[in-house]
């Protein structure tokens, strides 16, 4: 009898894996970004133009995972003297930590749609829960590639404190708005 409860609960595995699929994300439609406050008159806001790694959806289960590496490097507000300030030691220090990282343990959806992402953020050697909404998502078969591709919009908040990211605290409220545009192309 156990041999029989096995078997069937490998066969459950292999057909459950057999529903995932694997898309890469296009660096060129992604682009995670956030907001700061300085000094509480302004909100500074920037974005990372340099995003790699893969997400994988099981539709059918309704599950899924997200490993994405993000390269501090390549920081950019707009203004090339903030630029290099935030590369440095007292914020990003890309010298010591050249990679942030996302690992997106669980994939929640609503019906047959992902809004949420249970995971975990690794920032300046430090990693910590920061959950993700998703607000948009949406699959098409994309004209030109001639293979499906989805795209999503997602946000977060998070004190940068919990990172270690100290700089300029209590003058620089430590709350992060996150959000992130993210295209990926299904893996041949």
């Amino acid at each position: 009898m156990k041999l029989k409860h096995m078997i069937a609960a490998l066969f459950a595995l292999g057909t459950a894996s057999a529903f995932a699929q694997t898309y890469t994300i296009d660096p060129s439609h992604t682009y995670p970004s956030f907001e700061a406050d300085h000094i509480g008159i302004s909100f500074w806001r920037g974005k990372f133009n340099k995003t790699s790694g893969s997400v994988m959806l099981d539709r059918a289960n309704k599950t899924g995972t997200m490993d994405i590496s993000i390269d501090p490097n390549s920081i950019d507000f707009g203004h090339d003297k903030m630029n290099e300030h935030a590369k440095g030691e007292k914020l990003f220090n890309v010298a010591q930590h050249p990679t942030i990282t996302y690992k997106g343990k669980t994939i929640k959806f609503d019906g047959d749609t992902p809004v949420a992402v249970e995971g975990d953020l690794t920032m300046l050697g430090v990693t910590k829960p920061v959950p993700l909404t998703i607000t948009k998502f949406k699959c098409i078969e994309h004209p030109m590639l001639k293979r499906e591709v989805c795209g999503a919009d997602a946000s977060a908040e998070f004190k940068r404190s919990d990172f270690g990211m100290d700089y300029g605290l209590p003058r620089f409220a430590p709350e992060v708005k996150l959000a992130i545009q993210v295209e990926a192309v299904k893996a041949e």
